[in-house]
């Protein structure tokens, strides 16, 4: 038995293609299980790549009802739909049957085992989006390893930082190996120095290894499945330990509210390091053995009308974005010719993952309308990766419902995106301080239910408690449906009066130098009250203007919450800080702003210099 403990022989990264089957199995007798794949192989080198089928041809349709991701993908792969990858042009690069994954992800679980990974270790993934993630994590769920999805590198000058999250990621888990694509690889391999990674390489070198002669130890039911990382959680990683119990009641709660069925297919661009990228677009699909076109992050961000190309053209019927990608495809859209487009296909148009403006919403419809997009096809959710992905979703068909509520404090109206029902065999309780509130209070939001994590990988803290988790967010019940209106942590509040980020922000993006996403509101204890700092991206370089600027934003948060702010311009590059997933962080912001000028700092106007000098 060959062991990762000792030194592996090298050949050269090939990322992201096939690699020839004969290379699998050199001076090795080839298992009747190893002689299907490598048929199936030669075939699929042989024969050009055609996108899989929306229906299949005789497998009858299940919607979920699995014990675990393996057999999930054992029924799916009876069939012939899967998973499809195309450029930003809307090139097909690589297709994958459920059938190929399977046998390619086995033929992986087989050389894990012989290479000596323990049941229950960790296999760090950065998550391409590419077929060779998805066999590495499927290979990793038949060899009762547990995989853990990263992000990639993302933007210029990121190397060192990447790095550094990258082994503290490596750390949390205690990976004990890395998958990487080819180019990334050397990035890996330095994160991994002097941790418990012993062997990071790229898939093709991963199938190089020897196949072990024990059979498949796949994960069973109530069992591990995998490692989320949170995507506000860089600094202090913190892993959601998902298993196979909560991933499918989450799945089947899924599947259920949005109405899937066997004449549906899919489109996206959501990372797959992501729980709404990996669960709402890898996982769920599969459990309903539907075909997914899928094209990377990066790939949206510069052709993003190639997501709607791509619906239109494959005919989807489900897709999904945070609200920024709406807002993303509406800018593009004034430049380019839509007439190519037609959006009658797309039955449910999901947002979710941030807080969800209307106005957004509104804009793509109204810009869509002509190629066919029914405003009714919106469904509005809530989730996090605590509770796997999706907690509440609204009605299919049924369009985005607005609640006006009004603010006890101020009396003032803010509109709020209604949220949906909660998912069957869940509870939500909204609670203050000391009790649980009643309906149109806003509180802190409490679930309980399947799907809700134990807690944190290899973390004794947990928000985890008598099975209800605190999900850290403010919401309120509107009748059954689920209300979120912001994070507890992000809360302002000047001279005891509770002020939503959102409105400053709001009020600053409306001006018409700034776009959505590019300021930040938060607030600082200076000593004697809380101060509030607004960043915004864009530094003029003539003093004059850039003054110009401030007032313009000052004035502008001035007429909107009543409060002054203190406001620093930054530049767009890097910009304001994120999450993985793309989301604002105004957390990260506010550290970064402290850390400028100490933990408590006393005087406000040196720590602002301190951070502009930056």
């Amino acid at each position: 038995m060959t062991s990762i403990r000792r030194p592996l022989s090298r050949t050269s990264d090939r990322a992201s293609k096939v690699v020839g089957p004969n290379s699998f199995f050199s001076g090795q007798p080839m298992p009747a299980q190893h002689e299907r794949y490598v048929a199936t192989l030669r075939r699929a080198i042989q024969e050009p790549d055609r996108p899989t089928p929306t229906r299949n041809a005789y497998l009858p349709f299940k919607r979920g009802g699995f014990n675990n991701l393996c057999d999930a993908l054992d029924y799916a792969a009876t069939g012939n739909t899967g998973l499809n990858f195309f450029d930003a042009r809307g090139r097909l690069l690589s297709v994958l049957p459920y059938s190929r994954l399977q046998l390619e992800a086995q033929a992986l679980a087989s050389r894990l085992i012989g290479a000596d990974f323990g049941r229950g270790e960790c296999l760090l993934i950065i998550a391409d989006t590419s077929p060779d993630f998805c066999v590495a994590f499927f290979g990793a769920q038949y060899a009762g390893i547990i995989p853990v999805p990263v992000a990639v590198p993302v933007g210029l000058g990121t190397k060192s930082g990447y790095i550094e999250q990258l082994r503290r990621q490596i750390v949390a888990c205690g990976a004990i190996a890395i998958v990487a694509p080819g180019e990334f690889v050397e990035f890996a391999r330095a994160a991994a120095s002097g941790t418990t990674a012993r062997f990071t390489a790229s898939l093709s070198d991963f199938l190089e290894l020897p196949a072990s002669e024990s059979p498949l130890r796949p994960f069973q039911a109530g069992e591990s499945c995998y490692v989320q990382f949170s995507s506000g959680s860089t600094r202090t990683p913190q892993g959601v330990d998902i298993r196979q119990d909560q991933l499918m009641a989450n799945i089947d709660g899924s599947l259920a509210a949005q109405e899937v069925s066997e004449i549906d297919a899919g489109v996206s661009w959501l990372p797959l390091y992501h729980d709404m990228g990996l669960v709402g677009f890898i996982l769920a699909p599969m459990c309903a053995q539907r075909s997914i076109d899928l094209m990377a992050p990066h790939d949206f961000a510069r052709r993003p009308l190639q997501w709607l190309s791509m619906i239109s053209r494959r005919r989807a019927s489900i897709t999904y974005s945070p609200g920024f990608g709406y807002d993303l495809v509406v800018r593009r859209a004034s430049t380019q010719t839509l007439d190519h487009l037609d959006l009658s296909s797309l039955r449910l148009a999901g947002v979710g993952a941030d807080m969800i403006q209307p106005a957004i919403l509104d804009r793509f419809a109204r810009t869509f309308a002509p190629n066919g997009f029914d405003p009714n096809a919106f469904m509005a959710s809530y989730g996090m990766a605590e509770v796997c992905v999706g907690l509440s979703f609204g009605r299919p068909l049924s369009g985005i419902k607005v609640d006006t509520f009004a603010d006890p404090q101020t009396g003032k109206d803010r509109d709020f995106v209604v949220c949906g029902h909660v998912l069957s065999g869940h509870r939500v309780e909204i609670r203050d301080e000391e009790k649980v509130l009643g309906e149109r209070k806003i509180g802190r939001i409490f679930v309980q239910g399947p799907s809700v994590m134990p807690g944190y990988f290899r973390q004794g803290a947990s928000p985890v408690h008598d099975g209800w988790l605190d999900t850290g967010d403010l919401g309120y019940w509107r009748g059954d449906e689920l209300v979120i209106s912001g994070r507890a942590k992000d809360l302002i509040i000047v001279n005891g009066r509770n002020i939503w980020p959102q409105d400053i922000e709001g009020a600053i993006e409306n001006l018409s130098c700034v776009r959505r996403g590019e300021c930040c509101a938060f607030s600082v204890e200076d000593g004697e009250s809380e101060k509030v700092i607004v960043m915004v991206e864009g530094r003029p370089a003539d003093p004059s203007v850039r003054e110009s600027f401030e007032g313009q934003v000052r004035q502008a948060v001035k007429e909107t919450v009543g409060i002054d702010v203190r406001v620093i311009l930054i530049g767009r590059q890097p910009g304001l800080p994120r999450t993985s997933s793309g989301k604002l962080s105004r957390s990260r912001a506010r550290a970064q702003f402290l850390e400028s000028g100490g933990a408590r700092p006393r005087n406000l106007n040196n720590v602002v210099h301190e951070f502009e000098r930056r």
